[in-house]
């Protein structure tokens, strides 16, 4: 009996991604496209203001590499962020503070392992 209590409890800390969420906002904070990109899906649908499209991951990097050479980010700040009913998605909305404006950012991604994979990232310019 101890055994099936000791297990229950550990299993939830096993099986929950070993990449948190701050990983990926540091990252954008930091404008660390490298660190973002190695989070992107095999396809990712990017969409920068009033662009929107699904490119393919290392297409995805480089546009992300542009935006940020444009938009140099100061900080990012997380205002919201969510689960799916099955633990299978995440997202998150925040902030993004830049030398030349802030963004509204919205990151969808689904866990897939113990990794999560970034399919959707948005860039709305407040």
């Amino acid at each position: 009996m101890k055994n099936l209590i000791f297990l229950a409890l550990i299993m939830p800390a096993i099986s929950t991604p070993q990449v948190t969420l701050s990983d990926i906002t540091k990252a954008i904070s930091n404008g660390d496209v490298a660190a973002l990109s190695s989070y992107f899906d095999q396809t990712v649908e990017i969409a920068l203001q009033d662009q929107e499209e699904v490119y393919e991951k290392a297409e995805a990097t480089g546009i992300i590499k542009r935006f940020f050479a444009q938009n140099k980010p100061k900080s990012f700040s997380q205002v919201h962020q969510g689960t799916s009913k099955g633990n299978d998605s995440q997202y998150c909305i925040g902030n993004l503070v830049t030398e030349d404006g802030t963004f509204r950012v919205y990151i969808y991604m689904r866990v897939e392992g113990n990794q999560y994979r970034i399919q959707e990232l948005r860039f709305d310019r407040e």
